[in-house]
């Protein structure tokens, strides 16, 4: 019999402007990023207490430092510490970060050029 998919949280479109990148530019003029993170949790009580799942409006305050925090060249290393900070609640077994950046400068027309990674608990 195949397990059954397990409870997630997801948010999705948070909209940050902020200056990661490679470029100087990049590091001057801020550009949009858009984060969706969709979290997977550990099996809980039947319960409607707060405390038997992942505070939400936390989890979205701790993503915001986490992107409006110290710049990074790659929006792979902006996914991994997201990650991190998702996977730091106990209640998270798994994520999945995608970090888009619609704005970057390519040299070809493009609507957004994202990175998505998915990292489980490890212990």
């Amino acid at each position: 019999m195949a397990e059954p998919s397990p409870d997630r949280v997801r948010l999705t479109g948070m909209r940050f402007r902020t200056t990661h990148g490679v470029y100087d530019f990049e590091r001057v003029e801020p550009q949009d990023f858009v984060v969706d993170v969709t979290c997977d949790l550990v099996p809980r009580a039947a319960s409607d207490e707060l405390a038997t799942t992942v505070d939400y409006a936390e989890l979205s305050t701790a993503i915001a430092g986490d992107v409006t925090g110290e710049p990074v060249n790659l929006i792979e290393t902006l996914a991994e510490r997201i990650a991190a900070t998702c996977l730091s609640r106990p209640l998270v077994s798994a994520v999945e970060v995608t970090v888009h950046k619609p704005q970057a400068r390519m040299p070809v027309e493009l609507a957004d050029v994202a990175v998505t990674i998915t990292r489980r608990r490890t212990a």
